[in-house]
């Protein structure tokens, strides 16, 4: 029963990907190993067997390991609403919400209750590999902290941290790291790993030595851009920020960018085939008028973000793009916004009120205070996909008697408009399979590559443990995850 810890230097600079690669590697050897973060932020989640929700790269990060998903492996998760709150997930389950006056205070008794969900977890496997969050270094932070030195020096577990080579200014942000931390919370570091590096890696020989030299800290390896990291789903919302643009002779899926736009991984099978380009649409820019198919993504404020949706204009795009003969997808929080209301008369997401909807699905929705969590299995436009549900509202209408899908359990579920060219669903994950990705795009006119997107994934995660391998100490690291230093409050 070992434990390995990997902070960053920064958010986004591949701490999901690594304890991934790691617990691929590490399965590989045939050890069991498990995934753990404590604390997670991101709208990007899903579902476990038991009915609750960890952060999206946990469950990749299960995937890697080849485990199923539980909700110990992320037992604190904020999911960013409007109004600069967070609803509180605590072991897969809503406990509240909390603003950024009370999130400091409210953070600290959760350490317990983390604590708790890593030793399970410990008593279960070989090894666990925890990622942090952000950056030890965001010393403001630190009183009360649960994510990174806080948890790690209260389970006794050692910590390599990593850097992003690719951004630049690694050596200052290793060293930087090493000067502005707690003296006891560096001494919980053993090393560190640099990431993304592009080219030749005997060019950062002078560099990664200086590091060694600065920091104390020994180096692990320098690991080389990866392509194949670009099949693995991203839960970071980052991402959506570099965009997309389309390309001549590609059927165009634009999406855009709504301020809470959860679970996006849901184009990632969309954005793998050939002749498909899919558009991530920044605010400030038009839906363009070519697209063939305006998908409208999960939300975690779905009113604020329908009102967010008509100050940038997207309504009267999406309506233009409508009445051309174009198709719309709603998925989720995008389902409730094509229809004609979207009330809250609990103050779920906010004040208690009710909006307008797009009006192109003869329905309407009321949020509500339980929360739909469960897998799902079913069948849509002639083919069968997995996939699953996460929404706190209950929607019905006209429409709805033309179901988008037939799940197994007997509920219908969605809607399709009388166009036949506007589908709304609370299913999330519909397209990894190739069938009903296909059907999709053969009504909409493009042709499906016929690939299957967990294998896809399956197969780039064996990729990145081969490239860690070849380029990491694995040997070293999991000797390090051996080591046991001192439990502190």
């Amino acid at each position: 029963m070992a434990g390995l810890m990997l902070q960053g230097t920064g958010s986004d600079v591949g701490k999901s990907v690594l304890v991934a690669g790691l617990c691929r590697a590490a399965a590989n050897r045939g050890l069991r190993v498990l995934p753990f973060k404590p604390q997670n932020m991101s709208n990007n989640a899903a579902v476990t067997p038991e009915g609750g929700e960890i952060g999206r790269a946990q469950a990749l990060q299960a995937v890697a390991a080849r485990a199923p998903l539980h909700v110990d492996m992320n037992p604190v998760l904020l999911k960013p609403q409007a109004d600069r709150t967070s609803q509180l997930i605590v072991h897969g389950k809503v406990r509240g919400t909390l603003g950024a006056s009370n999130f400091r205070e409210a953070r600290r008794p959760l350490l317990g209750e983390v604590l708790e969900s890593y030793h399970r977890l410990e008593a279960r496997c070989d090894l666990v590999i925890v990622e942090g969050a952000g950056s030890p270094a965001e010393i403001n932070l630190r009183s009360g902290d649960i994510a990174n030195m806080g948890f790690a020096r209260a389970a006794g577990v050692p910590v390599v941290l990593a850097g992003d080579i690719d951004r630049g200014g690694v050596i200052a942000a290793v060293v930087g790291t090493r000067t502005v931390i707690d003296p006891e919370d560096a001494a919980m570091i053993h090393g560190f790993i640099i990431n993304k590096f592009r080219g030749d890696p005997a060019l950062f020989t002078d560099g990664y030595q200086a590091i060694e030299r600065l920091s104390g800290w020994r180096g692990f390896g320098v690991l080389p851009w990866e392509p194949a990291v670009a099949q693995l789903p991203s839960e970071d919302a980052v991402i959506l920020e570099r965009g997309l643009g389309a390309r001549p002779g590609k059927l165009l899926v634009a999406c855009p960018i709504l301020p809470r736009i959860a679970n996006f991984d849901d184009l990632d099978p969309l954005r793998q085939e050939s002749r498909v380009e899919v558009a991530m649409i920044a605010p400030g820019t038009p839906i363009p008028a070519e697209a063939g198919l305006i998908v409208l993504p999960g939300s975690k404020a779905t009113i604020a973000d329908m009102a967010f949706l008509r100050a940038q204009g997207w309504d009267i795009d999406v309506l233009a793009h409508h009445r051309r003969g174009g198709a719309v997808l709603g998925i989720c929080g995008g389902y409730q916004m094509l229809g004609r209301t979207i009330a809250d008369p609990l103050g779920i997401e906010g004040p208690p009120g009710e909006v307008a909807g797009l009006g192109l699905l003869d329905v309407t929705t009321v949020l509500a205070d339980r929360k739909t969590l469960q897998q799902v299995e079913g069948n849509a436009m002639g083919a069968g996909f997995t996939g699953y549900e996460m929404h706190m509202g209950v929607t019905g209408g006209p429409d709805a008697a033309r179901p988008f899908a037939q799940l197994s359990s007997g509920r219908a579920d969605g809607a399709i408009g009388r166009d036949g060219r506007t589908f709304g669903t609370y299913c999330h994950g519909l397209f990894t399979r190739p069938g009903l990705r296909g059907a999709l795009l053969e009504r909409i006119g493009a042709h499906s590559d016929g690939f299957d997107n967990d294998a896809r994934v399956d197969a780039a995660l064996d990729t990145l443990a081969d490239a860690m391998e070849r380029h990491l100490d694995i040997d070293g690291l999991l000797a390090l995850s051996a080591l046991k230093p001192g439990v502190t409050g």
